[in-house]
């Protein structure tokens, strides 16, 4: 694939992980990467002739980027250049459904989602992180097989690095949430099993900020063993996973919550961490065992969590054999290695062939 260029379109953020991973994957497969970020969204196509930005191979819209997806179709077309969009999420997924801002029988919701249809349908690939969010998109937004792709989110490995476990600290085992607090997380989920607890000496950590932070911190009145501690900045993330002996995914009981594999049980697998998550199909089938290095629980049930959590501390010689599954786990479904295979598979499809 040497000698190739993909200009990467959009008001997007260069930080944001799963950026970083792609683009550094797309370097390891011999593209040239040239960024294209506009002072207006809408007006995009105009800048780009003023500014007479160079012919691509491919164009790329990162996540997120909805807001720049028109102009960027009919810039690409106009060239006979193939478009590939990486929402991540759905605007009107997370409009409707995520933030409750419109109702999905409404006019807004409707117009919502007719525009996005319009954007998806225009490109010549969506990349879904997961196959139950590419089975989405297929339905919501018309899609056919041939113009979806997977490429998972991934971890930067250049941080997020296996550590050797210290299990045989003295003190509780201690189990990690870190997140932003939303519903898809389900924090709430983690303060109740906190509650129920019944088990092995556990501390419960929540890193984080976010809408549901009050609500929980005001549900652990009264729990010692449960502690808030702020955001930290992202390089530091890494270290405070390896301190820790078990980590926590996600547990809410959305559609949404079931079609993901959020960054942080990427993070984790990757640091060596075994990792407690809600079920979903997002996960390779072949995961939902006892050795995989994650355990799996019903969406939104506390007393799953709490027996869960409390079948690991209980066996807490087991837990280093539990790191060795995370790490194996994550190399074989999660990894960068992995991830370049399925993007490598996604740009053959455009043509893009070796």
């Amino acid at each position: 694939m040497g000698n190739r260029t993909v200009l990467w379109w959009g008001r997007f953020d260069p930080d944001y992980s799963r950026n970083r991973v792609l683009r550094k994957l797309l370097r390891e497969l011999g593209w040239t990467i040239r960024d294209f970020r506009p002072l207006l969204s809408r007006h995009a196509g105009i800048e780009a002739a003023v500014r007479r930005v160079p012919t691509p191979d491919l164009v790329w819209i990162p996540c997120f980027r909805q807001r720049d997806a028109a102009a960027a179709i009919a810039w690409a077309r106009a060239r006979g250049i193939p478009i590939l969009f990486d929402p991540l999420i759905s605007a009107w997924d997370k409009q409707v459904f995520e933030r409750g801002k419109f109702a999905e029988d409404s006019a807004e919701a409707r117009a919502q989602l007719g525009w996005e249809q319009g954007l998806f349908q225009g490109m010549d690939m969506v990349v879904a992180d997961t196959t139950p969010h590419a089975a989405f998109f297929a339905e919501r937004f018309g899609l056919t097989a041939d113009r979806l792709a997977v490429i998972g989110v991934g971890a930067e490995e250049s941080l997020f690095q296996p550590a050797p476990p210290d299990f045989a600290h003295q003190g509780p085992v201690e189990i990690l949430f870190y997140g932003s607090f939303i519903g898809l997380q389900g924090p709430e989920v983690i303060v109740e099993a906190a509650r129920q607890y019944d088990g092995p000496s556990v501390s419960w950590h929540l890193l984080g900020a976010g809408p549901l932070l009050r609500n929980c911190e005001a549900a652990a009145q009264g729990l010692d063993n449960v502690c808030f501690e702020p955001w930290i900045d992202y390089a530091r993330l890494p270290a405070r996973i390896q301190e820790a002996d078990i980590l926590l995914g996600v547990f809410g009981a959305s559609e949404k919550a079931g079609r993901v594999i959020p960054n942080k049980v990427y993070q984790a697998l990757a640091c060596g961490r075994p990792v407690i998550t809600r079920r979903s199909a997002a996960y390779p089938d072949d995961l939902d065992r006892p050795d995989s290095g994650i355990g799996f629980i019903p969406p939104g049930d506390p007393d799953a969590l709490a027996k869960a959590v409390s079948d690991w501390a209980s066996a807490r010689d087991s837990l280093p054999a539990l790191s060795a599954s995370a790490i194996a786990s994550y190399g074989c479904y999660f990894s960068n290695a992995a991830i370049k295979g399925q993007l490598r598979d996604a740009l053959a499809r455009l043509g893009f062939g070796d």
